[in-house]
């Protein structure tokens, strides 16, 4: 008969702690997630803002490089096409150096198409400029680098804004 007892006794307390012991252990899971949660929204809340400025400076790099904007910005009176195409050449790869670390707020696909659109500018550059005279005004090259730039369908730095916006919408979303 004491087998009977003590069975009678240790069954109920074994069926008592096996559910405490699932309860508790549900419930640090639980309290696991919502920790994790918390986390992650902080993250978030933290990152965001910083991300925004990442787009917002790459649209703004994109927008200083359009060859229109950039010519008036760096073309003085008495240029040599030369000079403005050392001086162009200077200004996009002082542009886009200034922006590297930005590339860590983005996904790849942006940064390969902000790549993309600096190797295209200094390319049109170049091309432009081994067709002029390189001792004759500035303006020639310039007219030329417009010329060629606004003759595209969709020109890299376009394309490269619309992903940009594109991505910051998803991210938004």
């Amino acid at each position: 008969m004491e087998i009977m007892d003590i069975l009678k006794i240790l069954l109920p307390a074994i069926l008592v702690l096996l559910t405490a012991y699932l309860l508790i252990d549900r419930l640090l899971k639980n309290e696991d997630k919502r920790r994790n949660f918390e986390l992650r929204k902080d993250v978030v809340n933290t990152l965001t803002p910083i991300r925004l400025r990442a787009y917002e400076r790459l649209i703004l790099v994109l927008e200083r490089t359009t060859p229109s904007t950039l010519i008036v910005s760096v073309a003085k009176p008495g240029m040599t096409n030369l000079e403005l195409q050392t001086q162009l050449l200077a200004s996009i790869r002082q542009e886009f150096s200034h922006n590297l670390s930005q590339q860590i707020y983005v996904s790849n696909e942006i940064w390969v198409h902000i790549r993309a659109t600096q190797e295209s500018l200094l390319r049109l550059v170049n091309s432009c400029a081994s067709k002029c005279n390189p001792a004759n005004s500035a303006s020639e090259l310039a007219e030329m680098i417009i010329q060629v730039y606004d003759t595209s369908e969709r020109t890299p730095t376009e394309l490269a804004i619309d992903k940009l916006k594109n991505e910051v919408q998803n991210y938004l979303s």
